[in-house]
């Protein structure tokens, strides 16, 4: 199974992005999650979509901004990212496990990552 997040890049505060995870070996049908990390802080879970019923969870910082979402028939996952500010400056990782777990926008475990791609917010 092989995870690929692309779609980052420079953005101004307030603007939007689009990451995209392009997930091959497997399907999509498994829990997907977005984690980030930026310099010198942990990784933390962004956001996650159930394999099961399409349930989403985010993590507090980026309710209302972020939607996450899935195209089986790409077997993609889409973060949109809207409204963002320099808090959201890190690289930006994809995973897939068995479910979401207890924490929002987190993984119960992950199975596989994704090399992540750098999402920078500067004016």
């Amino acid at each position: 199974v092989q995870l690929q997040a692309s779609g980052g890049g420079s953005v101004q505060p307030g603007g939007s992005l689009t990451l995209t995870c392009t997930v091959s070996g497997s399907t999509v049908s498994e829990a997907m999650s977005w984690y980030r990390q930026a310099p010198g802080k942990e990784r933390e879970g962004v956001s996650c979509i159930s394999g099961i019923n399409g349930l989403t969870y985010y993590r507090d910082s980026v309710k209302g901004r972020f939607t996450i979402s899935k195209d089986n028939v790409k077997n993609t996952v889409l973060l949109q990212m809207n409204s963002v500010n320099s808090d959201d400056t890190a690289k930006y990782y994809c995973a897939t496990g068995p479910s979401c777990g207890s924490i929002p926008g987190t993984l119960y475990v992950a199975h596989y990552w994704g090399k992540g791609t750098q999402v920078t917010v500067s004016s």
